[in-house]
Order: C-alpha cells, then structure tokens, then sequence
C-alpha cells in the first residue's frame, strides 16, 4: 500500500520530502480511517490547497495538521450520518485551554465569551474555512505575526518575469523607514487611458425579486448559446435529444447537475438538455469511458456518446468550452457583430505592444484586530514608490466578516468608515502622485457598506474630488488599459468551484494543474460565475443583468481574488485536433488578501507588455 500512495502523490505531481516517514504515516492513517491511497491524497490535494502551502512537496512537518484534517473530515461525515452525534478531535482540547488561560486573565465577570466563534474570527479570511467548516488544525491563528510586528515589510514570493531587460527584484524590499525617507516625487511615465464596458445593474437597482422564471431563461439561454457556437463552429453535429434511446452516436448539448444535495460522484451526474432539443429534461450521464475529465455542477456541455436503454447516456467524449473562432454572443445583430470582428481584427493587426503597469491588491485592507486600515496605507506607501500607472482594489474594503463589524462595536456608520478610513487615504495617494495616476476599485459582495447581491452595481463615488482618477466598476466588470482588457470578479468563484468540481486525470502521469484548470473553467463556460446552484452566501440574482456575468471574449488579464493559494498563471485556451483553432493566451491572477487574520498577506505588482509573452509579475508578501 505504501507504494501506491507513493504513485498516487507522484500522478498529481507532488514528491515527498522524507519518503519513508511520510510513507508511514500515511499508511497508518489509511488504516486507522478505512482510506484508499486515492482518497487519502485526494484529502492531501484538498488541504494543500487549503493551506496555501508554497511547493508541490509533502513534508513531514505537515502530517499532524494533515491528520487534523483528515479528523475533520470523519466528523463531517459521521454528522452527516447521526446530526445529534459530536465527534472530538485536538482542535476542540485547544479551545478548552485557550478557555482555562482566558478565564485565568478574566477579573471582571461578564458575558461568557464562545470561544468557537473567536477561533472562527480568527481566520474567517483564510482558505481555512470552506463552506461553514475550518480545514486546519486550529492553530494557524497562533503561527500569524500581528502587523505590527513583521520584521520584513515587502517580499517577492513569487515572480515570472517574461522582460529580457526588466530588472528583477528578488529578496526583500527594505522600506522599512518608507514614511520617514525622503521620497522624490516621481510621476507615473504616462496615464493610462480607462473605457469601461458598461453591462450590469445600476447603483440604486432594486434586488431581491429574482423569480424561478428568471432563473430558469438564464440557464436555458446559457444552454442554447453554447449549443449556437459549437453547431456554428462545423466541428460538432446538430445536437439530439439525450433522453432518447438510440444504438447510434449522437452528440448531445446540456447542463451538468447533481441527482440530489450532495457533492457529484460517478453515480449523480445528470444531463439536463434544452427546452428545445429535450424539453428540458434529465438523463443520467455516465463518464466511465472518458480518459480524463472536470465537470462541476451548472457547467454547459457538449457530450458524444449512445444511450441503448433511453435511461443513461453513455459519453465517448465531453467538449467543455466553446470555440474561440465563434462569436461568443450569438444573439448580436449582423450590423453589431460585423463592427465587433472588424474592431478585434484593427486590434490583432497592431503591431506596436501595448505597456502597462498595474498594483492590484484584494481586500480585506485591515487587520482583524483592529480598523486602522494599516496594509492599506503601507501598500499605497509602496505603489508611491514603484508609481504604476493603475492601481486596482478590490472588495471588500469594509468586510462584514470584521470582528468588529461583525459585533458592531464601531461609533461610525459603515459608510463613514469607508469615505474616512479608504477613500481618504487613497486621494491623498492620487494628490500626491498627480493628475496621470488612475486607481480602479471593485467592490465585494462582502462589503458592508454596498447591495448585498451579484451582480453588483459599483460604488457611487460622484462626491468625490478627483472623480476623474478613480473609476469605480461592477462586479464583476471588464475594462480596457490602453487597450489591454481586463476582466474582474470579487466572488471567490475559484474556491466554490474548488469543492463542487470532480475530476478525473489522464493515466500519461502528465501532473494536473489544479488551479489553473480552475481558472480554465471561467474562459471556458465564458461566464464569471457558471457554476449553479450558486454556493451559499452567494446573493445570486439572475433578474438584474444575467448578460453581466457573461464573458464575451477572452481577457488579456483575468483578475480572481480568492481565499485559495495566490498564483500568476498563463493560460491557454483554444486549439483543436483538425487544427482550425489558433492558441489564445491569458494571465489569470489571484493576488491573495491584503490581510490575513492580525497578519500581512499579498498583492501583486504586474508590468504588461503587449502580450501574456511579455510580463513581468512578482506576488509580494506585505
């Protein structure tokens, strides 16, 4: 058994540090929980994501948080089984002495204090909570430097550089006396020109009226688009009705779903065809055939396969994704979609590559044990020095999952901390940097202080001064920086579709990027949320703009900010067997969160040069 559980982290392209503890270890732990090797490394994928370990490398230092996990998932399980039943593991004697060492400090009898919801504050911004359940070991709390404290200000963690005669910066800024140096005016180069691609609802919109009616045209019409592109391509038959018995091939356009609540597995997967070719009618799908797949409930597909006994459609290939030769919105007026074409064209033939510099930062912006907005100020301290031409912040900015927000503990209405403790701060970086800095903000579903629905209308900031530098999107929104498109969604949409995917990886040992095929996803299914039901927390509402999570072509730069391990990564998309599909390239980035419970996170300092061949991207630990 030791063996495979060595081949199972080998295929997924992780090694192991000290082979033969690790081995061991992870043997008993297949014992003692009635583990396959599949399922046990499964469960390891899952907690290194988690975890936002830095290397694709198993270390022995991590086996006990990973037992931890592996404790948490048994309880999950057994609860699901018997909901009266609590299982105990190490996580809970922590919080039981952390209770004996504050009742020790206490002098003043009050309120008890639940100590579940403070270890749940404690790392409500992290990748540890998934889904209303903590995947650590409780403990990473403990292992966070306050603020405060760092001893280093601004690390590269991570850096591609694509520039040959970019200088690189590798190490440790020392801006530890950023505030007290003298710092010489320096003005960005040039100003960046912004146009913004207007689609979404408007602030002041009225929510919360969405309809089953709603829900249902957006789902039949993503279905219907996709079927319109794949038949517009030449490459795929007209499709059939799935439901129906058949000894021949047939190819076959629907939705995934899930035959029930729980999470897809081989035996819950099910077609749902279009009101047109099936009446919008299940069928189950069985994908044992297939070499190597990703589906996720809501995600539109085409399916080739046979279905002898009219109950179960068996596949012989899946195609996920839309062709990039096909115009993506096929409901375009001919006059429309003729100017679009010409305009891409205008674009491909320019020869001179587009340059631009970008600091993007994902909020939270404060710490969780106060509201004094400190990575926010150092991180415009650090855009004073390295002056780019764009800076973009996305939500929340004021998070509603902030303990004290939460509590309600503030004198101050939310809007009043938003306008004094961010939008204050960020003119006075504008001042300062002068008339050519442009600042692009996003808001979250999390804020506090905005319509709690997505899509999202975008902050109203006509008040402000510089209104002129400060362009405020919808979420999720796209825009264009002189000419380079850049797409945007605040809604962790990599981390849902992280715990409702199933997969399954070609047998070739060729390693799976998991969180590139992630991102896939998102160009692929053309739309900034495909997954359906929505997660919970999600204030899905279809009747507002449903053509504003739609992605008519693919971005030059895709922006996801999520609670799950930061990353710079290209992608690529397009490209099949006859070869009639050209490569079309984009960077997808996920720069982490500003701040991590009491601790500094990440953002990303990016320089952009006419192609995702030419970047210079570095992730910066603050």
């Amino acid at each position: 058994m030791e063996e495979e559980i060595k081949a199972e982290f080998l295929k997924i392209g992780f090694t192991l540090d000290d082979e033969e503890e690790i081995l061991k270890k992870c043997l008993t732990f297949c014992q003692n929980y009635s583990l396959e090797p599949s399922d046990l490394v499964s469960s390891w994928e899952v907690y290194y994501l988690n975890r936002q370990l830095d290397e694709s490398v198993v270390k022995d230092a991590e086996m006990d948080g990973f037992l931890g996990h592996l404790q948490n998932e048994q309880v999950e399980t057994a609860v699901k089984k018997e909901p009266g039943l609590h299982m105990y593991s190490f996580k809970d004697v922590e919080m039981i002495l952390d209770a004996g060492d504050e009742d020790t400090k206490e002098v003043i009898l009050g309120t008890p204090t639940d100590k579940s919801e403070k270890l749940h504050l404690d790392v409500y911004d992290s990748a540890h909570k998934t889904n209303g359940s903590i995947y650590s070991s409780g403990r990473i709390s403990k292992l966070v430097t306050p603020f405060g404290k760092r001893s280093n200000k601004f690390v590269v963690k991570f850096n591609i550089d694509n520039l040959p005669t970019t200088e690189t910066v590798n190490g440790i800024h020392n801006h530890e006396n950023l505030e007290d140096d003298i710092i010489q005016r320096i003005r960005p180069h040039k100003s960046c020109s912004l146009v913004v691609h207007r689609s979404g609802p408007e602030p002041g919109c009225w929510f919360m009226y969405d309809r089953i009616e709603d829900r249902f045209n957006a789902l039949e019409n993503r279905i219907r688009k996709h079927a319109a592109a794949l038949v517009a391509s030449r490459l795929y038959e007209e499709p059939m009705d799935p439901s129906v018995a058949s000894q021949r091939s047939i190819f076959a356009i629907g939705m995934i779903c899930c035959d029930g609540e729980g999470h897809l597995n081989d035996k819950s997967i099910l077609l749902q065809s279009s009101v047109e070719h099936s009446g919008g009618q299940h069928v189950r799908l069985e994908l044992n055939k297939l070499s190597h797949f990703s589906v996720f409930p809501g995600q539109v597909v085409g399916i080739k396969g046979h279905n002898p006994s009219g109950h179960c459609l068996i596949a012989s290939e899946l195609v996920d994704s839309v062709p990039l030769s096909v115009a993506a919105d096929m409901n375009l007026p001919r006059a429309k979609k003729q100017a679009l074409d010409e305009e891409i064209q205008a674009t491909n033939l320019s020869c001179a590559p587009t340059e631009i510099t970008m600091v993007i930062a994902a909020g939270p912006f404060t710490t969780t044990d106060n509201l004094l907005f400190e990575p926010l100020t150092e991180l415009l301290a650090y855009a004073t020095k390295k002056c780019p031409q764009l800076l973009i912040l996305l939500g929340p900015f004021i998070d509603s999952e902030h303990p004290q927000i939460k509590k309600g503990t503030v004198d101050l209405s939310f809007d009043e901390i938003f306008q004094m403790e961010v939008l204050r701060r960020v003119q006075d970086y504008l001042e300062y940097m002068g008339p050519d800095a442009r600042v692009v903000t996003i808001p979250s579903v999390r804020d506090a202080n905005h319509d709690f629905v997505f899509p999202q209308p975008a902050f109203d900031l006509d008040s402000l001064n510089n209104i002129h530098q400060i362009t405020s999107l919808k979420n999720p929104g796209i825009f264009e920086a002189d000419e380079v498109k850049i797409g945007c969604c605040t809604v962790d949409i990599l981390k849902h579709l992280s715990g409702e995917e199933m997969s399954r990886h070609s047998m070739d040992g060729t390693p799976s990027d998991r969180l590139s095929r992630l991102a896939s996803h998102i160009l692929s299914q053309r739309s900034f949320y495909p997954l359906y039901p929505p997660a919970e927390g999600v204030p899905l509402d279809l009747s507002l703009a449903p053509e504003a999570l739609h992605i008519s072509s693919v971005p030059d730069l895709l922006i996801l900010p999520s609670d799950i391990k930061y990353f710079v990564k290209v992608l690529s998309l397009g490209g099949t067997s006859e070869g009639e599909e050209q490569m079309k390239k984009c960077v997808c980035i996920n720069p982490g969160r500003l701040a991590k419970g009491e601790g500094g996170g990440t953002f990303v300092e990016l320089k952009y040069q006419g192609s995702s061949d030419k970047i210079n991207a570095s992730i910066v630990g603050i």
